[in-house]
Formats: structure tokens, C-alpha cells, sequence
């Protein structure tokens, strides 16, 4: 562009010099100083406009950098972002997945708790169960209220169970096995009374007779006595000892005169011989 100019004045410079004789006349010197300076004038307009359109084609080209510069770091600036995205997406999914597995953890941990809490309540159930058969328990005893452990209670009452079903030979031996597991039990007279009672309803009258014979000689005063010295009465007699027989009933009458067995102890003496 500047050669341009620069030949385009040296042109209009050539033409002012050479101008024909026939057109001296038309062009003074200040005509052809005025022709000069305008086409200087020109020309330094055109050298500013060329260096105006440099200068903003220049800022232009700065301005554009500096914008794909952003754009690059905008850019940048989003990638950062989206691989930020990317991870916190990927640690959601990793919280999620241990609430999910914390939250079936818990599950079974309360099921756990609950299957635990099941069996210690079952244990404790049975436990309670077995104490309360371990426990001494409160029975009435010849009219006396007593405490008795609950296993000798159930082995009374088996053998109980068993003389009242008739079969003497296992109830006096469950007897006594009784008497001998529990020889200071406050069912010991009871016990006694009741095994000379299946003794001689299975025919062994001198065992029966030794058994009562024990019974008034540990509890005189025992509820049973009277029974207990009829039936030594009944076992003499069919020992066939009337004597024995006669002064066992003899010491019943003296003892508890108003029994029902002294007076079926009386009936009993009068029938037999002298």
C-alpha cells in the first residue's frame, strides 16, 4: 500500500514537471505548490488510514486471542468441571452403595439382635422353669404346713399315684426308694404308713408289721398312729399271735380312746379266741 502512494506522488510530481510550454502559462508556482501539498495531504491521510486499519486490524487480532484464550480456559474450566462432576457422581454411587449396605448391615444386625434377644428370653424362660422345680415348695403335711423340695414332692406323689392303682409291689418299692433318698422328710410318717399298707397287700405281713412297728416308735403322736396300730393288730393276728394282737389293741384303746380305729380295734379283739 505504501508503494503505492509513494508512486503515486512521484507520478503527480513528474506531471507538474513536465508540463507542455503551451501550459506554462496556465500553472504559476503557487498553483503547482498547492497541487503538491494537497497530493502530500492526501497521501498522509491515506498513511493514517493505513495506519489506522493496521492499528485496529491489530487490536482486532489481540482481541481475539485474548478471547480464544478464554475460550480455552472456559474450556478447560468445563472439563475441570465435568471431571468434578464425573467424581462426585461417582462417590454418590459409593455412598449410596454403603447406605444401601449399611442399611442391610442394620437389618441384619436387628435381626440378629432380635434372634438374640429371642433365645436369651427362651433361655431365661427355661431357666425359670427349671428353678421353680428346684425351688422348695409349700405343702401341707399331717396339718402342718411345711416346705419340701419339689423333686421329693413328685416322688411322693408318684409312688402315691402308683399304691392307688392297686400295684402294691411297685409302690412299696418306689417307697422305699423314697424313704431311703429322703430319710428326714416331713413325709416320712406318711411314707412309712403308706409302704406297711402295700407290704401287706402284697402279702409280706412281718415287713408290713416291721414298718408300722417303725412308724409308732418315730411318731407316736403322728396322725396315722391310730391306723397304724390297728394294722400291727391285723398283721399279729394273721401272724397268729392273738396275744400280740390283743395287747397292741390294748395300747391303742389307751392312746387314742375316741379313734375310729380304737373301736374297730375293740370289734376286732372280741372276735377272737381266748
Amino acid at each position: 500500500m505504501n508503494r503505492k502512494l509513494h508512486a503515486l506522488c512521484a507520478a503527480a510530481l513528474l506531471a507538474c514537471c513536465w508540463v507542455g510550454p503551451a501550459h506554462a502559462g496556465l500553472f504559476d508556482d503557487d498553483e503547482a505548490r498547492k497541487a503538491i501539498l494537497d497530493i502530500r495531504s492526501q497521501i498522509d491521510r491515506n498513511l493514517r488510514s493505513q495506519q489506522s486499519f493496521e492499528a485496529q486490524q491489530t487490536q482486532l487480532n489481540e482481541q481475539q486471542a485474548a478471547q480464544l484464550a478464554q475460550i480455552d480456559q472456559l474450556r478447560r474450566g468445563l472439563l475441570d468441571l465435568n471431571n468434578q462432576l464425573e467424581l462426585l457422581r461417582g462417590e454418590l454411587a459409593k455412598l449410596r452403595g454403603q447406605d444401601e449396605q449399611t442399611g442391610f448391615q442394620t437389618k441384619e444386625v436387628a435381626r440378629d439382635v432380635a434372634e438374640t434377644q429371642r433365645r436369651l428370653k427362651d433361655q431365661l424362660t427355661a431357666f425359670e422353669e427349671r428353678l421353680r422345680k428346684l425351688e422348695p415348695q409349700r405343702v401341707t403335711v399331717d396339718g402342718h404346713e411345711v416346705v419340701v423340695d419339689q423333686d421329693e414332692k413328685r416322688s411322693y406323689d408318684a409312688a402315691m399315684a402308683t399304691l392307688r392303682q392297686g400295684d402294691f409291689n411297685v409302690a412299696a418299692n418306689t417307697l422305699q426308694a423314697f424313704l431311703k433318698r429322703y430319710p428326714g422328710s416331713a413325709y416320712r410318717g406318711q411314707a412309712q404308713y403308706w409302704l406297711g399298707n402295700a407290704l401287706y397287700g402284697k402279702g409280706d405281713v412281718k415287713e408290713a408289721l416291721a414298718t408300722f412297728k417303725d412308724l409308732i416308735s418315730a411318731f407316736p403322736q403322728h396322725p396315722q398312729a391310730p391306723e397304724a396300730m390297728l394294722a400291727m393288730a391285723n398283721c399279729q393276728i394273721e401272724l397268729k399271735d392273738n396275744k400280740a394282737a390283743r395287747k397292741t389293741v390294748d395300747d391303742l384303746i389307751k392312746a387314742f380312746p375316741q379313734s375310729e380305729a380304737a373301736k374297730a380295734g375293740r370289734e376286732r379283739v372280741a372276735k377272737l379266741k381266748p
